[in-house]
């Protein structure tokens, strides 16, 4: 009869054949408790970027002084007129000297050749108001945060 040594084995380590290895308790508890300092490491640096490092998005430019620009008489359709006079709300950084010329410019291009009954709805004076404004303040970057229709007749 041949007797065959058998290696021994750590009991906590190796399982029998069909059943799983146990680790040990101690390998359990460190493995959790670096997850949760993982986590609680990121959560705290992504809340320290949240509130102290996230941009804040673009200035507001703070209000300056309002231009008034001289009043314009405005061709509409079928023989009508528009006597329009507007105000640009300047930034603290725009000059004093502001040449108006092309807000002028722009309220005949937006103005010109619309049907009176059109300017006069109070919903349609309010869009062309905006596009009048997106468009003056795209000529005058950083100067020009506004525009006022300070006077608007039509006959």
């Amino acid at each position: 009869m041949t007797v065959t040594a058998m290696p021994k084995t750590d009991d906590k380590t190796e399982a029998p054949k069909g059943k799983k290895a146990k680790k040990p308790k101690g390998e359990k508890k460190s493995k959790k408790k670096l997850i949760v300092i993982l986590l609680v490491v990121v959560l705290g640096g992504g809340a320290g970027y949240w509130f102290f490092l996230k941009p804040s998005g673009p200035a507001v430019p703070k209000p300056g002084a309002v231009l008034p620009l001289t009043e314009q008489t405005v061709n509409l359709a079928g023989g009508h007129y528009l006597k329009v006079t507007i105000a640009l709300q300047l930034t603290k950084k725009a000059s004093a000297d502001l040449d108006g010329s092309q807000a002028e410019q722009e309220v005949i291009n937006v103005f010109s050749g619309l049907e009176v009954g059109d300017v006069n709805l109070a919903k349609t004076r309010q869009s062309l108001q905006q596009q009048l404004t997106k468009k003056i303040e795209s000529d005058y970057p950083d100067e020009v945060m506004d525009v006022y229709l300070t006077e608007f007749v039509t006959t």
